[in-house]
């Protein structure tokens, strides 16, 4: 399920937002207190998810990072992409039967296997051997399928990726950057 992203080459323009942002974060992080990767994760999941509740919001968060892996995407992106799913199961029965056992025999799995809940397994390729073994479940596709549009249709995240976006409104891509992909 892994692919490695691609280390994009260094360009001018590239260069220079860089260096501000870099510049703008030596002067606000000291400032800022330091939190763990995982301490990060659990404090977003744990606001979000308020009717589903906080290891179902972590768990989802976890998964959705081991079925669509960017290391260099912050959680709040993928939180921003399961977070729905807190409010659309209070109203609809059925989906919120469907995410809670989806979870329940994900972890029952997970405790088989490493004597775990899937959130605490430590090792990411077994994380990924769990979530392959439940891939052809209506819960898994139901995650899967929303975390494409919930992650992927997200603008703040274009430019991290190096999308910009739509281009038909500007006279499309020919003529405008055509070969400037570095990350393709």
């Amino acid at each position: 399920m892994r692919v490695l992203d691609k280390a994009p080459r260094v360009q001018r323009r590239g260069f220079l937002r860089g260096s501000g942002l870099g510049a703008i974060g030596v002067v606000v992080l000291p400032a800022a207190p330091a939190l763990s990767k995982e301490a990060a994760r659990a404090l977003t999941a744990d606001q979000s998810f308020t009717h589903l509740g906080k290891h179902a919001g972590r768990t989802l968060v976890r998964m959705a990072r081991d079925i669509y892996p960017h290391d260099k995407l912050p959680d709040k992106f993928y939180v921003q992409a399961e977070a729905p799913y807190d409010g659309l199961a209070k109203k609809d029965a059925a989906l919120k039967k469907l995410l809670v056992e989806g979870l329940q025999d994900l972890d029952q799995r997970a405790r088989k296997q490493h004597g775990t809940p899937y959130l605490q397994v430590k090792a990411e390729s077994d994380r990924v051997a769990l979530l392959r073994g439940i891939e052809s479940t209506p819960f898994f596709k139901k995650i899967q399928g929303d975390l494409v549009t919930g992650l992927y249709n997200n603008k703040e995240l274009w430019p991290l990726f190096g999308y910009e976006g739509s281009s038909w409104q500007k006279g499309g891509y020919l003529h405008r950057g055509f070969d400037d992909l570095d990350w393709l």
